[in-house]
């Protein structure tokens, strides 16, 4: 009868221990689940946090670029209406420049008439002052339509750059021009070339010396008469010196 006691005490001890040693894998059990969970939703609240950010920063970046675009477009039509005006003007000026050419000629003809039928010096007088007058007013007109034509160059050149960033910059064919002053540290140059040779700004230019190419330069500010320009990166065969000599890379036909 002890003996059985006993033994039953020591199976109970042992139905104990086993018990034990199973709720504790158990609890470690629940206890890796319950931290595995807790980091994958850290894990995922830090994933939910960085979207929400990168879709801030998208929806800003496309804020922006709309804002761009939109000022690029105003740009454009801006240089599109300044340009029909200049050309509008021009075609004023051309139409005035005939009137005034017409004038002349009828002035002259005039004054031969009446040389011819023996006028008095004073009438004579009176129709060469009007004649003076006229050539002075032509002179004038034809000034100003240069001025406009360059204006309309320049503005056509903008336009091209809003409707086609890659558009070459078209020179006069017969533009020449030699270094003023030469930066190596900066890479830039002086030319002794500017608006009035007909030098427009983001045009290139080809620099040679003895019939060689030395460099390509891009003008970046147009003054003048004088410009200064870059040189193009992968362009710069040898060093630029004063009195290179430059000439259009692209050359209007």
């Amino acid at each position: 009868m002890r003996i059985s006691l006993i033994l039953a005490i020591i199976a109970a001890l042992a139905a104990g221990t086993l018990n034990v040693v199973l709720v504790k894998d158990k609890i470690n059990t629940l206890i890796t689940d319950r931290n595995t969970q807790r980091d994958g939703r850290i894990a995922a609240e830090t994933e939910r946090d960085a979207t929400k950010k990168t879709l801030a920063k998208t929806q800003n970046d496309l804020k922006q670029t709309q804002q761009q675009l939109a000022d690029s477009q105003a740009a454009e039509k801006k240089a599109e209406d300044s340009a029909a005006a200049q050309a509008k003007r021009a075609d004023e000026i051309s139409d005035k420049l005939v009137k005034t050419t017409q004038e002349r000629d009828d002035a002259q003809n005039e004054l031969a008439s009446y040389k011819i039928s023996g006028l008095t010096a004073e009438q004579v007088s009176k129709l060469g002052k009007s004649l003076k007058d006229a050539q002075a007013t032509i002179e004038a007109v034809n000034e100003e339509k240069t001025v406009l034509q360059r204006t309309i160059l320049r503005l056509q050149t903008r336009l091209a750059r809003y409707e086609g960033p890659e558009t070459d910059i078209k020179l006069r064919a017969d533009l020449k021009g030699k270094i003023l002053v030469v930066d190596p540290k900066w890479d830039f140059v002086v030319l002794d070339i500017g608006e009035d040779q007909g030098v427009l700004q983001d045009g290139e230019m080809l620099v040679s010396r003895d019939g060689k190419l030395v460099a390509k330069v891009v003008v970046r500010t147009v003054e003048k008469d004088r410009s200064i320009a870059n040189v193009v990166p992968g362009w710069k065969l040898s060093e630029l010196i004063e009195g290179d000599e430059v000439s259009p890379a692209h050359p209007a036909s």
